[in-house]
């Protein structure tokens, strides 16, 4: 008897520890890429107070984190591409078109739920009402855009007139102050000029156009899946592309830790006063902090859990890397490559789904970045002490909407759409300089933000659309 006990002792503890193994190789990713966050927080906040670091210096601790995120965002045009060309042309037409109401319905109504949440908390807690010292502004330009301008200019960078400019430039309207071209500077002393006879001219900036590639890529698949057989050598070819980008990320990936470590380290020596953050902008930062963990621990679970009538805590844990990704790198474009993964081998998304989601997710589906903008606009209103009507509060809701969606997905891409916003409030455009600061800092809650919205929408799609994948697979 005592044998048998021993034996069925020993198998319990031999099970036990295959289970402990598997749990580590599974999530060793996942661990190494936590404990880097917290060696890099550590190692910041000790070089901090080991020396006064010049900027050459801070280069020498970014670099290894900045060769990183030069390989993601690498990585992340092709497999975009790939990746939305080859899931689209692989589906039946009606079938794409169904997947991407659903998710733009989803991306909707997850940005208007976060943007109404940032709104509630701004104007409940107030933390802009006279918490802060007087502000040096930053001297005006002379060179702007208008709400109207950079709406319109999101419509035509839908339809760029040249693919291999898209991918590294994107289109701007710049109105110009008649009175500046005598001038390098514009002057406070100049006639004023209603906008609307500034001079308007355009001008192509260093950004991806992800939008027009997007659009692009999303035509040609739906037109390669149209041409059937004479299409399918094309369609093969972009679908070998599309599994060797996941082959390189999937290598790629395990030098997350190192490049997460490197860059926290170097932005934590890189600022000035810490102590200035947390006197200055903490209840604006807090009020940031308590939107995105609504948003994303209760808003967004809840409307998973409600469609797919299933609990989200194990499919939030799934996505762990890729929030500890985002976190560290603060892009989502440059986590897309980890995203994609979790979700495919970890969540069992079909891959047809998240390839097709995710990429437009990525590019228009910003929940994070709505908030911080609805909630910093009327941040700096409470700190200039201008009043906000109903009107102007539902004008700051659309145009942050439509400012997420034209955001890059790239670190602090934020400050240049909440221009936009503050145009709407009727304030100066370098108003923004009141949270650049802190932004690096709520830059990354953001994007863990950004690309969980991301995950829960491939996941729901993939839920309602279960059923019509398995017809066409039969």
């Amino acid at each position: 008897m005592d044998l048998q006990d021993n034996k069925e002792l020993s198998l319990s503890v031999q099970s036990k520890r295959k289970k402990r193994e598997t749990f580590i190789r599974q999530n060793l990713l996942t661990l190494l890429t936590f404990l880097a966050v917290i060696i890099g927080i550590s190692i910041g906040f000790g070089l901090r107070e080991a020396k006064t670091w010049t900027k050459r210096e801070v280069m020498y601790v970014y670099f290894p984190g900045e060769l990183f995120l030069r390989i993601l965002r690498c990585l992340t045009l092709p497999l975009i591409m790939s990746s939305l060309i080859s899931s689209v042309g692989n589906l039946d037409t009606k079938l794409s078109g169904k997947i991407g109401l659903r998710a733009i319905c989803y991306y909707l109504i997850t940005t208007v739920l976060a943007i109404i949440l940032g709104i509630v908390l701004v104007v409940s807690i107030r933390p802009g009402a006279g918490n802060f010292d007087d502000k040096e502004l930053v001297e005006k330009s002379a060179r702007e855009s208008t709400t109207a301008d950079a709406l319109m200019d999101i419509v035509r960078n839908l339809f760029p007139p040249n693919l291999f400019q898209a991918t590294i430039e994107q289109y701007k309207t710049v109105i110009t102050h008649p009175e500046s071209s005598e001038n390098d500077t514009f002057r406070e002393n100049v006639t004023e000029v209603s906008k609307d006879e500034w001079d308007i001219s355009g001008e192509f900036i260093s950004s991806t156009n992800i939008l027009g590639l997007v659009v692009f890529s999303l035509v040609l698949g739906v037109t390669l899946a149209n041409m059937k057989d004479k299409g399918k050598p094309l369609l093969d070819v972009v679908t070998s592309l599309s599994e060797a980008m996941m082959l390189i990320t999937a290598k790629v990936v395990w030098f997350t830790p190192i490049g997460v470590l490197f860059l926290i380290a170097a932005k934590l020596i890189e600022m000035e006063d810490l102590s200035a953050v947390a006197g200055q902008l903490g209840l604006f930062t807090l009020t940031i902090l308590t939107g995105f963990l609504i948003h994303s621990v209760i808003i967004l679970p809840a409307v998973y859990s409600i469609i797919t009538k299933t609990w989200p805590f194990t499919f939030i844990y799934n996505m762990s890397q890729s929030l500890i990704t985002a976190f560290g790198t603060a892009s989502s474009s440059a986590t897309l490559p980890v995203t994609i993964s979790c979700l495919e081998q970890k969540n069992k998304v079909d891959a047809r789904i998240s390839r097709f989601c995710l990429p437009i997710g990525a590019t228009i589906n910003m929940d994070g970045t709505a908030l911080y903008e609805a909630v910093a606009a009327i941040f700096v209103a409470q700190f200039r002490n201008v009043s906000l009507t109903a009107g102007k509060i539902i004008a700051i809701s659309i145009t942050s909407t439509a400012a997420s969606i034209g955001a890059a997905g790239i670190p602090q891409a934020a400050l240049v759409t909440m221009v936009l916003v503050l145009n709407v409030v009727g304030l100066p455009p370098e108003d923004a300089t009141l949270v650049f600061v802190l932004d690096w800092f709520i830059d990354r809650f953001r994007t863990a933000v950004n690309v969980l919205g991301d995950a829960f929408g491939a996941g729901i799609v993939a839920h309602l659309s279960s059923k019509e994948l398995q017809v066409i697979d039969i």
